[in-house]
């Protein structure tokens, strides 16, 4: 037997058996090695090809007592094979005694793979088993032993777990006769062992003896981990206390546990956090002799203790951070106390941390019992905090308690948010010195604050009442709603005076009239005054007393003042009339003007102190930051004393630049407004106006209505709302010029092209040079260092299947360049040059050498790629040849071409048309040097081919050269001694490779790579280079992060299954993947070395398919591979900068690690992972398994998770506990904290996700990613850059968020996809470009934005997480960071990769939940105080940008309601006839202006022109006008139109109703064809209602009304119109796949007919029946107020004005005007509804057992309708123009008696049932009860409510309106499905040409004909 070589495989043995295997081995193992780790890891997981099923398991039953003996096989086969098969044979023999009879799923065919691995293994063996592995093992562990103090940590516990499987074969071998010294052994592993099965550690194995770990070997670890061990001086616990909790005091935070109860597991936690703090802290501050760490401490707690010092100053309160000693030591050891502490009450806080104030109350009091104890040198822990856990128990449960109990009253985000408090109104209570009173320590849980049993009564808001009202919309910017009315009456002033231009102004009398503006600003004043305190009474229960004061002295003064200037301005007029008159009658002699304006001098002083404060920022933030009593009197007026939003002002350079950009706006708004909107509509109103009140063709309510009010309303009503929506239009045209005007300021799209990118990538080193070099080590780095870079990208775009592998070489630069002389650059930069020198030389002429090489050098790339073939030929041929004399040979070669050069003579020397024969032969040679060795002929071929080179070279190239290669003898011939070990020198063959191409390609390289997203990221890259970033510091000296991902339970990988499953269409999302990444597939295929025509050999590489395929969606997987490249390049930066730093010794590529493993930490929070652990449901199950992988695959990658066991109390019932868990690796748990409830339950599930794990991310820096993001290593090479705009100012401070830009990914997957992308893309960049800079607004939008972690973790989070009103969680953590000081930035040299919906109803559940999310934003309190708090500039940016557009686009939808309502109005009451059809008026063209700006918002310009101008910028303008077409031509502006609709209607329910709900919008291929009835329920109300109302607008204005007709601007606004319609109706089907094929539209129709006529039913789901989606349709208001139904019924009343008006033009009525008419039109409304009774009655009663006589009941029905309608006709004229007209006239009205209907149920359930409610229940006075007695009442009374109300008739009549609705709206997609063009038309429209020619061919060889997949 050949002698064991070394036990621990290394990367040098690998490659040895890599040379030494055979050749086809030798190639599968090229082929693994190409695959990615993901695959690598699932391989190794799985049972072999041909045993089971592709990609199977190794069974979950067997798996925790096989693996292990399994994988010790695995580990030592390659050192003792017998060894390894004698583990497989123990492993075998379990499974047999587990399961004899393979009962278990998988277990056979486990068995199977196992028993044909034992026959092939089993071969003869000489030595006995038992003493070869006695012998085995005895070696295994004195190597083991030997090496344990240079093996890091994991390491060690890997070798140890393949000791114990190897012992406990052995002793199976040996029936357990084991030798005594193998014994010993044994045992001594065996003790060790025991220590890495109880030890756990995160990063920093501290406290673990016998690891040689390198992160512990880092200075400023050990520097941490010894001041933190620094117990000295306090006071020592008692030793029973210490033998009680069975711990020993190691460091501070020991001693803070056993003082103060926290959990070990939260010790260990802070711990390791407190450390890794210090220890990158430390890096960049200075420390003094002896005491490294001062100033890091200080530093830190500065960071730490920033919101607490200011909380206690606000409250006048002394900070009990007071170290009071002389000592350094002594000073920074107490800093460390006070820092872990806080970080143990942060660790354990839960849902508390959600409250930061509150956490500053507990550690306020806790400081002080600390400083108690150090102070009287006495350890006594405060009573209650004896034991481990006493800290949650104590003081964290109840708070959540609170929490707990007031999400139960929101009833699921359903009731009011007035109704229940939220983590602000608790959080807020923290903000008044009463806390301390109210609460005491510990608490005094009899406190109202918390919720004591049988009280039940409704605990006040605090500071602010979330009211679901529009009002706020006024109360949150009223001073720009102001400004725009002031503006507005300025504006119609000045126009209606005589001269009617602004310079009219200068009259006496019309300034005058302009003056009265501030009468209406006293009044608009005073509506806010009344406002705020309507809107929050309900919180002066736990509002300060001089909060209330100021409110009513508010309100009191407001009142003063709307009175004073009416009567100082009637005094001011010198002949008053009318009210003035009565005005200047008590007034007397007050004729004086200058009272008017001495009032009004009075009246602006506070606005003229605040514009002078305005310009004085500094200034004005001391006066707001400041917490003395003078500044705070001072202040009280001007705004309400809160603890956030205060100094908030920029510094004046900002302030100029965005105050700029909206004075240059509001001009801009003003002047057109002015001029084009409200000057040319004066004469025409004025002549309206002294028009006689025309004839009227209906019964007029308000005929006496003085001149034409009505007329007038109706013409100005759309103006005035185009007037207040159109500044949303002019900040989309400002943002687009100054965000272009930025970005190309900021080097935006320089680099843009290959051809760009060529001419500057040699300058590329030097930039990289400038932003990556240390700033404290001006070390130049040379290409060398970028080259390195360059091709690890490259590398990441193969491995990405990006490119191919020719594409990658051509792309390289060369690793190794110290035999040149010249610079070698990538051969994309070289290509052609060397044969176009060739061909050069060979047409050249004897004796014109120097005119030869005078062509050469005219291109110096080309002169350079020559000089570097020859040098390089010259390298690779010495390098390859043994014997000395054929070296000689080629050294006399080169000396005479040498000479040849030197005297000139280089074409009388050499033959010079003989070179190519010459490049053709090299050529062959270098293919076969750079092809892998098969078998032992490859080097008789290389000695041959190379022979014939240098027989070329001597004898027919060079004209003297015969002589040079004579053989010596006749038996030893040259160039026969080859070393071909040099051909397996990866640099070596890089070198061959890279001169093959350099002589071969002939043409230009111009579409390498020939992948445009290859192409985008290198162009990015190469861009982001010349922009503006900060100088990276060396990776040891950069700011730590973290990156935190919430996962729920998304899709991790996808399974060969759901690949592999067809739709109806016989897609599947592998073939769609294949035809959408054509180039990819193909490069994936090259990489694992498959051939794509082996059908076979490709399903068997099924792990790396799913993978393939999971990189390419939005997968977990694909965001933990991008993640992961951090740490990648982390590792490679940090190895760069050990090499250039000569002072650095050991192994560089461990301590390049440990320093990676201390920068950066990876946590996903994986809620469910528990759950799915413990599921036994397939699908979850795979989650499971495939984040398993992950972990496997990526040791840094760590999993948290939400665990809930069941625990048995002392009663012997169980309890629920939850627990916040951390694991690593093979599902290892790290730490377990107990939470003091499920966090979920309080509050929106994300943030409490994020929240739960934040406390397992590390660093000074966190980045928020969700699971459909990605990263790029090329990007992650910039992080350090990004990382050090933490350290400049950006304005007035430092950023506290740094924005980073985005790629969409999922761009090309369809139009939709690509219009989204669009979308979002211009947001990311020119939008929040701007936002940022200048105008200062820039929040949190869910994107990869970094925190500053410190700074966010102690002022609540990233992320806010009350219930319903916190849906957009995101936003909500920059409004915070902007209230309290912080500072959001955005930063486009870095980008990372984000995935949107790609299907229409996916997009549209977005839209939805946006929608949403801003309607709750505008009732939040953050948006009121940000638009108070703000300066006026700041405060439009924000409106404008966040809650004001979507206001604004339901404000677009109105007017179109406005303008169609008002000429309906005219049309029907004759009015349009009588008065507006005058020639003096007839042409109303600014009407018709104003009315086409709406449609510019409806087309989604706005969203379109920010696109154009990113495109152009990034991708040339002649790109984006034609990207613009296609837009267009791909139906762009019906998109946008139809998402106008969804933005309108669920930001205006929200408000009126709440609703607002996470909404699911799934992130998978659309490539599924939704039913018709899926649609129909998902757009019904939003849309399709919506469009059939404004259809029926539309038909009756064209048929009552023609004043209009002639003009051409009144054709394109009605156009506008009509397309509103088209797209709202049209829309979901025109964008969703296969919808115009025939048999899918029968099987539509099928379908939606029986859900219709499907009855409900307890327990049906609203998919099943159209009733019970017709309930849930309406559940909304159930929960709204009465004030929101009453709104809905006002609103509903506009659907009367069809029948009103249309009854008076009927040919039946004889122009009778009476209102009899109209009261017996309701007859026949009343007959209808009496019909439709009898027949639901008829139903009801006979259809189950009189089936005839409900038939016959039904007949008489019909027979009497019929014969009413001939009475009509014949008795009373009625024509046959009147049965349509009535039509019209009656849908509205039966729509409008539904609409009733249905707000009578929940009016009466307020008005009446809850009153009797309260009234009659006498066992819970006050409303509250819950109890039986209520639940009775409630139950009775609505059954009561049902049988007296016509409900059945309701819905029945409900039921015959959707029927219509979705017939009309059906007929159309049929009668367009009859034509087979339409199909594949909508193909191309929705998907790429490559999928649409997929999708065809795909249908013929299925033969299905176009009729999809076979149907079950």
């Amino acid at each position: 037997m050949a002698d064991e070589p070394t036990i621990y495989p290394t990367i040098t043995y690998l490659a040895a058996m890599a040379a030494a295997s055979t050749s086809t081995g030798a190639a599968a193992m090229a082929v693994r090695g190409r695959r990615n780790m993901l695959a690598q890891t699932l391989a190794s997981r799985r049972l072999p090809e041909g045993v089971a099923e592709p990609g199977e398991r190794v069974p979950d039953a067997l798996a925790p007592e096989v693996m292990p003996f399994i994988r010790a096989a695995d580990e030592v086969e390659p050192f003792n094979p017998r060894v390894a098969f004698l583990c497989r044979k123990y492993a075998y023999k379990k499974v047999q005694r587990m399961d004899p009879s393979s009962i278990q799923r998988g277990v056979r065919q486990f068995k199977t793979y196992m028993s044909l691995k034992l026959d092939q293994d089993d071969t003869q063996f000489l030595v006995n088993d038992a003493k070869e592995i006695q012998r085995f093992y005895k070696h295994y562990c004195d190597n083991l032993i030997r090496t344990s103090q240079r093996t890091n940590f994991d390491e060690l516990a890997r070798y140890y777990q393949v000791a114990s499987a190897l012992y406990e074969v052995l002793k199976d071998v040996t029936n357990n006769k084991v030798d005594s010294e193998v014994m010993k052994c044994a045992k001594v592993v065996e003790e060790k062992s025991g220590h890495f099965r109880s030890y756990k550690y995160n990063i920093v194995p501290l406290n673990f003896p016998g690891s040689s770990e390198a992160v512990l070997e880092l200075p400023e670890i050990k520097s941490s981990i010894d001041a933190i061990r620094n117990t000295d001086g306090l006071p020592k616990p008692h030793m029973s206390s210490m033998h009680r909790e069975g711990k020993s005091i190691r460091d501070l935070l020991d001693w803070l546990s056993l003082a103060f109860g926290f959990q070990n597991s939260n010790v260990q936690n802070q711990r390791e956090n407190m450390i890794l703090l210090l220890a990158n802290i430390s890096t960049r501050t200075s420390g003094q002799e002896g005491l490294p760490l001062v100033d890091t401490v200080n530093d830190l707690g500065e960071k730490i203790f920033g919101n607490y010092e200011s909380w206690c100053n606000y409250l006048h309160l002394s900070s009990r951070i007071m170290i009071n000693y002389d000592g350094a030591l002594k000073k920074q050891q107490l800093m460390l106390l006070h820092i872990g502490l806080y970080l143990l009450i942060w660790g354990e806080a839960s849902n508390v941390r959600f409250m930061p104030e509150c956490l500053c109350y507990i550690f306020h009091h806790m400081a002080n019992q600390l400083n108690e104890m150090v102070e009287e040198n006495y350890f006594q822990p405060p009573p209650g905090f004896e034991e481990e856990g006493s800290f949650l128990k104590v003081v964290i449960e109840p708070i959540y308690k609170v929490l707990q109990k007031e999400s139960q009253r929101s009833k699921g985000g359903t009731a009011g948010h007035s109704a229940w408090r939220n983590y602000d109104d608790l959080n807020e209570q923290f903000w008044s010195e009463k806390c301390f009173m109210k609460l005491g320590w510990p608490w005094d849980l009899r406190a109202d604050f918390f919720h004591q049993a049988g009280r039940t009564t409704r605990k006040p808001k605090t500071n602010f009442v979330e009211v679901r009202t529009f009002l706020h919309l006024f109360r949150s910017f009223n001073r720009m709603w102001v400004f725009f009315i002031l503006a507005f009456q300025a504006m119609l002033i000045i126009s209606w005076s005589s001269s009617g231009s602004l310079s009219g102004i200068a009259d006496v009398t019309v300034f005058r009239s302009v003056l009265s503006v501030f009468i209406t600003a006293a009044l608009l004043n005073f509506i806010k005054v009344t406002l705020d305190i309507c809107l929050t009474i309900q919180a002066w229960g736990n509002m300060e007393w001089t909060q209330i004061i100021r409110y009513l002295l508010k309100f009191f003064v407001a009142i003063g003042w709307i009175i004073i200037l009416p009567v100082t301005y009637s005094s001011s007029i010198k002949n008053p009339s009318g009210a003035g008159k009565l005005l200047n009658s008590w007034t007397r002699n007050w004729y004086n003007q200058s009272v008017y304006n001495v009032a009004i001098v009075i009246y602006m002083g506070p606005n003229i102190l605040a514009a002078l404060l305005f310009l004085l920022p500094q200034l004005q933030n001391v006066m707001e930051r400041s917490n003395s009593r003078a500044f705070i009197l001072l202040m009280w007026w001007i705004q309400p004393r809160l603890y956030v939003a205060r100094g908030m002002h920029e510094n004046i350079l900002s302030i100029f630049k965005y105050v700029f950009f909206w004075v240059v706006l509001l001009t801009c708004k003003l002047a057109f407004s002015f001029y084009v909107e409200i000057s040319p509509m004066i004469d025409p109103t004025k002549f309206i106006l002294n028009q006689v009140v025309g004839n009227y063709e209906w019964h007029e309510v308000f005929p006496f209505l003085p001149h034409n009010l009505g007329v007038v309303i109706t013409i100005w009503a759309p103006i005035v709302l185009v007037y207040f929506m159109d500044a949303q239009i002019w900040y989309a045209i400002f943002s687009t010029v100054f965000g272009g005007v930025s970005g190309a300021l900021s080097h935006v799209g320089e680099i843009r092209t290959l051809g760009m990118l060529r001419v500057r990538f040699k300058s590329m080193p030097d930039a990289f040079r400038k932003c990556h070099v240390a700033t404290h080590k001006e070390q130049a780095l040379d290409v060398r260092s970028f080259f390195c870079v360059w091709n690890s990208f490259i590398n990441s775009l193969r491995e990405e299947d990006f490119i191919s592998d020719r594409e990658k070489d051509i792309l390289m630069a060369p690793s190794s360049s110290n035999n040149l002389s010249v610079v070698p650059w990538p051969p994309f930069l070289l290509a052609s040059k060397v044969p176009t020198a060739l061909h050069m030389a060979m047409t050249s002429k004897e004796g014109d050498v120097h005119e030869l090489i005078e062509k050469i050098k005219l291109d110096k790339d080309r002169y350079n790629a020559v000089i570097e073939c020859y040098e390089s030929l010259t390298n690779i041929v010495v390098s390859l040849l043994l014997d000395y004399n054929d070296k000689k040979i080629i050294h006399d070669i080169g000396n005479i071409v040498q000479n040849s050069m030197e005297n000139n003579t280089l074409l009388e020397d050499l033959e010079m048309a003989e070179i190519g024969k010459v490049s053709n032969t090299l050529a062959k040679l270098l293919q076969l040097l750079k092809s892998e060795p098969t078998d032992g002929s490859t080097e008789r071929k290389i000695v041959n081919a190379l022979q014939d080179f240098m027989e070329i070279i001597t004898r027919d190239f060079m004209k003297d050269g015969h002589g040079i290669s004579k053989d010596e003898n006749e038996r030893k011939q040259s160039f026969t001694n080859l070393n071909m070990k040099v051909i397996k020198e990866a640099v070596w063959r890089e070198q061959v490779v890279r001169l093959h191409l350099l002589l071969t390609m002939k043409d230009s390289a111009m579409d390498v790579p020939t992948n445009l997203d290859a192409r985008r990221r290198i162009t990015f890259f190469a861009n982001s280079l010349f922009m503006k970033m900060p100088r990276a510091p060396q990776v040891h000296d950069m700011i730590s992060f973290s990156v935190l991902t919430p996962y729920y339970n998304e899709e991790v990988l996808y399974s060969s299954h759901e690949l592999n499953r067809k739709n109806e269409d016989g897609i599947s999302i592998l073939f769609y993947l294949q035809k959408i990444y054509p180039d990819e597939w193909k490069n994936f295929l090259e990489r694992i070395g498959v051939d794509s025509d082996n059908e076979e050999e490709v399903t068997g590489c099924m792990d790396d398919i799913r993978i393939w395929a999971s990189y390419r969606g939005q997968t977990l997987a694909r965001t933990v591979r991008g993640m992961m490249y951090y740490r990648q390049a982390l590792e490679l930066q940090c190895y760069e900068d050990m090499k250039n730093n000569q002072d650095l010794g050991g192994d560089k590529f461990a301590r390049s690690k440990a320093v990676a493993d201390i920068k950066f930490t990876y946590v996903v929070a994986c809620q469910l992972y528990g759950m799915h652990k413990a599921s036994k449901d397939s699908r979850e199950r795979g989650l499971y398994d495939n984040i398993l992988n992950l972990m496997l695959t990526y040791p840094a990658l760590r999993i948290a998770y939400i665990d809930e066991k069941e625990e048995p109390l002392p009663n012997g019932k169980l309890e629920k506990h939850y627990y916040s868990v951390l694991v690593k690796g093979d599902d290892e748990e790290i730490y377990r904290i107990k939470l003091p409830g499920k966090p979920t339950e309080v509050g929106e599930g994300k943030p409490n996700n994020q929240n739960h794990a934040i406390i397992f991310t590390r660093g000074e820096a966190l980045q928020a990613i969700d699971m459909n993001q990605d990263n790029y290593l090329e990007e992650a090479f910039k992080m350090r850059n990004l990382l050090e705009e933490f350290l400049i100012k950006h304005g007035k401070s430092k950023p506290t968020i740094l924005g980073v830009r985005e790629h969409i990914f999922t761009g090309s997957v369809s139009s939709l996809a690509w219009f989204m992308s669009n979308q979002e893309t211009s947001f990311v960049t020119i939008g929040q470009r701007v936002l940022a800079n200048p105008l200062k607004v820039r929040f949190h939008y869910g994107h990869p934005d970094v925190f500053d972690r410190i700074f966010h973790i102690t002022r609540g989070g990233i992320s806010k997480a009350s219930k319903v009103i916190n849906l957009s969680e995101d936003i909500f953590a920059g409004f915070n960071s902007t209230l309290r000081r912080g500072n959001v930035t955005h930063h486009e040299y870095i980008q990372l990769g984000k995935g949107r919906d790609v299907g229409m109803n996916q997009i549209s559940n977005f839209e939805a939940k946006v929608a949403n999310g801003n309607g709750e934003q505008t009732l939040c309190r953050d948006v009121y105080r940000l638009g108070h708090r703000f300066d006026f500039y700041r405060m439009l940016s924000m409106y404008f940008t966040t809650v004001g557009f979507y206001f604004n686009s339901m404000v677009a939808v109105l007017t179109v309601y406005v303008f169609l309502y008002g000429r309906l109005y005219l049309v029907l009451s004759g009015l349009e006839k009588s008065i507006l059809q005058d020639s003096r008026i007839k042409n109303i063209k600014p009407f018709e202006n104003a009315l086409a700006t709406q449609s510019v918002f409806q087309l989604g310009t706005l969203l379109i022109l920010p696109m154009i101008m990113e495109v152009g910028l990034e991708k040339g303008f002649g790109k984006a006008l034609a990207e613009f077409v296609m837009m267009q031509l791909q139906l762009a502006p019906m998109f946008f139109t139809f998402h106008l609709g969804t933005k309108t209607h669920y930001y205006g329910r929200t408000i009126l109703h709440g609703g607002a709900k996470y909404r699911a919008t799934g992130r998978g291929f659309v490539v599924r064809h939704a039913k018709f009835a899926e649609n129909y329920r998902m757009y019904s109300r939003s849309h399709f209602v919506k469009a059939l109302e404004l259809l029926i607008l539309l038909v009756v204005y064209l048929a009552y009304g023609s004043s209009y007709r002639s003009s051409s601007l009144y054709v394109y606004v009605t156009i506008s119109m009509w397309f509103l319609v088209f797209c709202w109706l049209f829309a979901p089907f025109v964008f969703n796949p296969s919808c115009f094929e025939w048999h899918k539209t029968v099987d539509d129709w099928t379908d939606w007919w029986k859900w219709m006529n499907n009855r409900g039913g307890i327990g049906l789901a609203p998919e099943q029946s159209w009733e019970a989606w017709w309930v849930s349709e309406h559940e909304h208001l159930k929960s709204g107020t009465i004030r929101s139904l009453l709104l809905e019924l006002i609103l509903s009343l506009r659907l009367l004005i069809y029948q009103y008006g249309i009854v008076y033009h009927l040919h039946i009525v004889h122009e009778n005007k009476s209102f009899m008419i109209y009261a017996l039109s309701w007859l026949v409304i009343a007959i209808a509804l009496v019909s439709l009774k009898v027949v639901s009655l008829g139903r009801e009663k006979f259809v189950t057992k009189f089936q005839l006589v409900f038939r016959i009941l039904k007949g008489i029905v019909f027979i009497i309708l019929i014969s009413l309608m001939v009475l009509l006709f014949v008795g009373f004229d009625l024509a046959v123009s009147d049965v349509g007209a009535s039509i019209l006239a009656f849908i509205p009205t039966g729509w409008f008696i539904l609409l009733i209907a249905q707000l009578c149920g929940p009016l009466f359930q307020r008005l009446v049932i809850e009153p009797l409610r309260v009234l009659c229940c006498s066992c819970c006075p006050g409303g509250a009860c819950r109890g039986p007695c209520c639940a009775k009442f409630r139950q009775r009374s609505g059954a009561v409510l049902h049988k007296i109300g016509p409900w059945d008739s309701i819905r029945e009549m409900a039921r015959m309106y959707e029927y219509t609705m979705g017939i009309l709206i059906f007929l159309p997609i049929a009668v367009l499905s009859w034509f087979p063009f339409m199909s594949e038309f909508q193909t191309r429209l929705l998907f790429n040409q490559a999928f649409s020619r997929g999708l065809q061919i795909s249908r013929i060889l299925a033969g299905q004909d176009g009729r999809g997949a076979k149907r079950e």
